[in-house]
């Protein structure tokens, strides 16, 4: 049984439809404060499949990305007491400790890093706001860290432009798999480390 590679032919599909910008600001918006799937699904086969408008995909991510973080640090200045025990429940209680203990070091830079890397970030964006970190810094580290990913990524898939799909599909089963299993050991080198 396939998972990947159906998988991809939607996301595919859903990349050419005509609204398919509104989704992934849609989509963009809500991974950035509670839900799971980042917005790279949409925007990689999207700039891939429309080269041109990759710029324009890239900066509707960035801006629907960081106004979502806004909703995640509203969430976290307004209902950490409540929200807190519930994200320890469902397995965020680590990294949210970790996330908290990073904001004491690095401040504000976290959250850069944090936009930009594929930690989750609306575990930051929710400490930020239960930290109380100033809002204008908060934002603006939010729009260079996940222009700086949303960018890159749209930027290569619009330079491989719609070969790209062609030449990833057979292939997509064994990378969806292999991801997952540099995600699990990734977490595993993180916990062994910790």
């Amino acid at each position: 049984m396939k998972f990947f590679e159906p998988l991809y032919d939607r996301v595919m599909s859903w990349s050419r439809h005509r609204h398919a910008p509104r989704y992934l600001a849609g989509l963009s918006f809500a991974e950035s404060s509670f839900f799971p799937i980042p917005p790279d699904v949409m925007l990689a086969p999207m700039a891939a499949a429309r080269p041109r408008s990759a710029w324009r995909l890239a900066a509707l991510t960035t801006l629907f990305s960081a106004l979502g973080g806004l909703l995640g640090y509203l969430i976290g200045w307004l209902a950490f007491e409540w929200i807190g025990p519930w994200l320890q429940q469902i397995g965020y209680g680590e990294e949210l400790r970790q996330a908290e203990a990073w904001f004491e070091i690095w401040g504000v830079w976290v959250v850069l890093i944090a936009g930009f890397s594929p930690i989750p970030y609306k575990l930051f964006t929710v400490t930020a706001g239960a930290l109380s970190m100033a809002l204008l810094p908060f934002f603006i580290a939010s729009l260079v860290g996940r222009g700086l990913r949303f960018f890159l990524v749209a930027l290569f898939m619009a330079w491989a432009g719609p070969r790209a799909e062609q030449h990833l599909r057979p292939y997509m089963e064994r990378l969806g798999w292999a991801a997952v299993i540099l995600l699990v050991v990734a977490m595993t080198i993180y916990v062994v480390m910790d």
